[in-house]
């Protein structure tokens, strides 16, 4: 089992107002705290299957551009979502399985290059995004109990796809098992590590409510299993990737 991040943009930063803001008490936010950020999703190869979790915004977007008191600054340029995976060694028609984590640009926005491969997605987020291709897989999570979790679907062996509505209301997440580890792919359950530290969320949520209890959920997830947290907005998840490092709470 091999574990890829896809690298798309480095040297960023966020506003603890955005990364933490959206369960902080207003006074207490440091408003001129910031925190690294950058922008990466990830490629799990089994040996028997290629399977994306998330891919990147549409190859078209512009440059983003540093401004003053900006809340988020996804940062420099590596590479967009296709040269990306060209970086790593793969092309699209290598996957075999994609999973969406959820319907924001930022995780969906190269879809159109995997009309060939299966891509699995809950029904809420796909019925947002209109998703009817006969390659997409609707999820309603059926197949039981997953650790401290409900409910789950299985994508491939030890890997799972798990229910973490909030963020959007058909938010997911995968777990990936590796030996004695767990590597939580997580899409935006947090956007710093630290929120997850801090049990705090971020300002972007559609049910704030249920992002808390998901967060609650990821955070006995992590507490009970040796987990990888490994984030799409923080190079604290490219880092924690690259050494194995489990996450204490």
């Amino acid at each position: 089992m091999k574990i890829i991040a896809l690298k798309f943009y480095k040297n960023g930063e966020m506003r603890e107002a955005f990364a933490l803001g959206g369960s902080m008490k207003k006074e207490d936010v440091d408003q001129n705290k910031v925190y690294p950020a950058s922008l990466q999703n990830y490629l799990i190869d089994t040996g028997k299957e290629l399977i994306l979790v998330d891919t990147g915004l549409p190859v078209e977007t512009a440059p983003f551009e540093r401004t003053p008191n900006q809340m988020l600054y996804m940062g420099d340029k590596i590479a967009d979502f296709a040269a990306a995976l060209k970086n790593v060694g793969y092309k699209p028609s290598d996957i075999d399985k994609v999973v969406i984590t959820h319907k924001h640009p930022d995780h969906s926005g190269e879809l159109r290059l995997f009309n060939d491969s299966k891509i699995y997605i809950s029904e809420t987020e796909a019925n947002d995004m209109k998703l009817d291709s006969k390659n997409i897989i609707k999820v309603n999570f059926k197949d039981g109990k997953y650790k401290n979790f409900d409910s789950s679907q299985i994508i491939a062996d030890g890997i799972i796809m798990l229910p973490a509505p909030g963020h959007t209301n058909g938010n997911s997440i995968v777990v990936v098992e590796d030996n004695a580890l767990y590597y939580m792919i997580h899409g935006d359950i947090t956007y710093t590590d630290e929120a997850l530290r801090r049990n705090e969320l971020s300002v972007v949520f559609e049910d704030k409510d249920l992002a808390a209890k998901s967060l609650s959920k990821v955070r006995e997830f992590i507490k009970q299993n040796d987990t990888v947290y490994l984030s799409t907005h923080t190079p604290e998840g490219v880092n924690s990737l690259e050494k194995k490092l489990v996450m204490k709470l």
